[in-house]
């Protein structure tokens, strides 16, 4: 699994949207129990939080020490450094695995092997993601043209799996058909500025250029946007998932 984001680790905790509440009562509502949890690549520990609030137990892993020096220290969640292909966790033991805005960088079968060693028989994963926002014509028109023209190249190849809505990863598992979500925020220009700045491609583009390149469109990004807040929208993706039956 690559490491794109223990730099400006505060900055991922501050301006990285969080998923509906919505979101996390569907998924509460397909368990039969919920004492333990695993969420997979927890970063700041978004997504733990919420599966605190449900669970007995949440066990959240990440190989950034730095994203879980960011995360909420609370009493249900057990924090630890381990990679999302290999842990120390027992076999059966999760009601709920969850891997949010992070599948894309691990090796598939791999943990598809530990999902399916650490999962109970009738527990459910849960990969979740949203993909890119839309706020108004022109400003659309500005993002997309920063997120192909100006850092495309800059992007690692594994974002093809957000652009594809997660729907062209490997998933072997029974699949669960799920309703729409969508992640929606009152925001100001600077806002979207700060976001876009978490970006792991405008990080490479910083480290080959030594420049930021959101300079290049933010004087007409904020022209456009004008002295208000505006509606941003993000779309969720989401693949549920039970442990396929092998039995004759």
């Amino acid at each position: 699994m690559k490491d794109n984001f223990s730099k400006d680790s505060h900055l991922y905790a501050k301006y990285r949207p969080t998923y509906p509440s919505a979101l996390f009562t569907y998924i509460f509502s397909l368990l039969e129990t919920k004492d333990q949890a695993w969420d997979c690549a927890t970063g700041n520990g978004q997504v733990a939080t919420q599966l605190a609030k449900e669970f007995q137990i949440v066990e959240a892993t990440d190989i950034s020490v730095s994203q879980l020096e960011q995360a909420p220290k609370l009493a249900h969640i057990h924090y630890s450094i381990q990679p999302a292909e290999q842990t120390k966790f027992e076999k059966d033991q999760f009601d709920l695995i969850t891997v949010a805005q992070a599948i894309h960088w691990f090796d598939f079968e791999k943990f598809y092997a530990e999902v399916n060693r650490t999962l109970k028989p009738n527990g459910i994963l849960a990969v979740i993601g949203y993909g890119l926002l839309s706020i108004s014509l022109e400003i659309d028109h500005i993002i997309h043209h920063f997120y192909n023209d100006v850092i495309g190249d800059y992007w690692d190849e594994e974002r093809k799996y957000i652009e594809e809505n997660y729907e062209t990863i490997p998933f072997s598992f029974e699949e669960i058909t799920t309703p729409k979500f969508e992640i929606t925020y009152e925001w100001t220009a600077e806002d979207l500025l700060n976001y876009l700045n978490t970006w792991s491609a405008v990080k490479h583009y910083e480290k080959e250029k030594n420049e930021s390149p959101l300079l290049l469109i933010q004087h007409h990004l904020k022209e456009t946007w004008e002295a208000k807040k505006r509606k941003v929208t993000f779309p969720v993706l989401l693949r549920l998932g039970k442990k396929k039956s092998f039995s004759a």
